[in-house]
């Protein structure tokens, strides 16, 4: 019947296709081509595309414009998370979470208030003259290997590899002692900045469980589990570890800064700062940096105190390594060097100083996490070394009648 009707002239009925037909579902596509008209998916293709490259362009201008304000924040959850050790502490003795937050903000603040009111002034002063004196400290590091090592270095050419040309010296003291309506600007900005730094930290830190509590809710139970373990395996891991680093930075400058002091070396104050910050936060290589300075500014005033500052260097590391570090990195994540000296330029890369500092706590979340969920399965033995005509050793099963129940 469908054969008489096709030869009839009359159309088939809706679902029956003949032989050979283009109208099938497979050859749609077909269909639309000869028609001139685009298939549906290629449209939807278009659109998607079109909408990924504007948001790319749009959370591209967002972060550019709001770069200061999200470094800000990220900040601010460091500093929040650096609390937390000493938070649990006071909250297991039975103070609230937002109490013990404020307990240990306050502190902080004292602590920092007191440097300002008794080093403030001496530390800028000292500042200042640093930067101004790094060209004539290079100028005569140069001038004693020549000597000394009958080298051919031109000062001048090293300063200017340096970039310590004058116009850049005077720029920076002018940023580190600017005028009176500088001052005004500064110091408003600085407070503003403050102020939002530590409201920001204040309720990341006390209202931790309930920022963790609003994430969960948008999952299941299953999910809210492995959420509850991942926010506390990293905000604890990585909270002593930065609360750790800090603590062996304000060591490490104390003791650096006693040193240069009785040894009577210009810029002592600065120069000790540098050399903890530089030392705890820069893996590897901070050390060797953290002592380079202080070193050279000695060797320029009097050379043989920059052999006692490379001896203090040397020894007070050794200290660290084997006496101080472990009592106090006893709980945190260990890195290991090279995974933490990449995550530094990696950071840097990509955002600055600001990058290259907050990279090794990101990185130690990250460790934390993974060595929680992470598998390892042991090292299977290495046989290579056998001999070629010695079989491995095999292992025979014995076989034993199964003991009989007791009735």
């Amino acid at each position: 019947m469908q054969a008489s009707a096709a030869s009839d002239g009359t159309a088939p009925q809706e679902g029956l296709v003949a032989p050979g037909s283009s109208t099938a579902p497979d050859g749609a596509t077909d269909g639309f081509r000869r028609r001139g008209e685009e298939p549906p998916w290629l449209r939807r293709a278009v659109l998607l595309v079109l909408a990924a490259v504007a948001a790319y362009q749009v959370a591209g201008w967002a972060f550019l414009n709001l770069r200061s304000f999200l470094g800000l924040l990220f900040l601010s959850w460091l500093f929040s998370i650096s609390m937390e050790p000493s938070v649990r502490a006071l909250t297991r003795r039975g103070l609230r979470r937002g109490a013990a937050t404020g307990l240990n903000m306050i502190s902080i603040a004292l602590l920092v208030i007191g440097f300002v009111v008794a080093f403030g002034t001496l530390f800028v002063d000292q500042l200042a003259g640093l930067v101004t004196a790094l060209p004539g400290v290079v100028s005569s590091v140069v001038e004693w290997s020549n000597r000394t090592f009958n080298t051919q270095l031109s000062a001048d050419n090293v300063v200017d590899s340096l970039q310590l040309t004058p116009a850049r010296i005077q720029q920076i003291v002018q940023d580190l002692t600017p005028g009176v309506v500088g001052i005004v600007t500064s110091v408003l900005g600085a407070i503003f900045q403050t102020l939002t730094f530590l409201l920001f930290a204040y309720y990341m830190s006390a209202q931790a469980p309930a920022l963790r509590d609003t994430v969960s809710h948008r999952f299941p139970a299953q999910q809210q589990r492995i959420i509850a373990t991942v926010w506390d395996i990293a905000t604890e891991k990585t909270g002593s570890y930065v609360f750790s680093r800090m603590l062996l930075a304000i060591l490490s400058s104390f003791f650096t800064a006693i040193v240069l002091l009785v040894l009577g070396v210009p810029y002592w104050l600065p120069l000790a700062f540098w050399t903890g910050l530089v030392s705890q936060f820069i893996p590897t290589v901070g050390t060797y940096l953290g002592i380079a300075l202080p070193a050279l500014v000695a060797l320029a005033n009097e050379p043989a105190d920059a052999l006692w500052v490379v001896v203090f260097g040397t020894v007070y590391q050794q200290v660290e390594n084997y006496l101080i570090a472990p009592r106090i990195t006893a709980r945190t994540v260990h890195m290991h060097p090279a995974v933490a000296l990449g995550s530094v330029i990696v950071g840097a890369s990509l955002f600055g100083a600001l990058g290259a500092l907050v990279a090794i706590p990101v990185v130690a979340a990250i460790q934390s996490v993974i060595e929680t969920y992470g598998r390892r399965y042991d090292i299977v033995a290495d046989t290579e070394g056998e001999p070629a005509g010695k079989p491995p050793p095999v292992h025979r099963r014995q076989w034993r009648r199964p003991k009989r129940a007791p009735r």
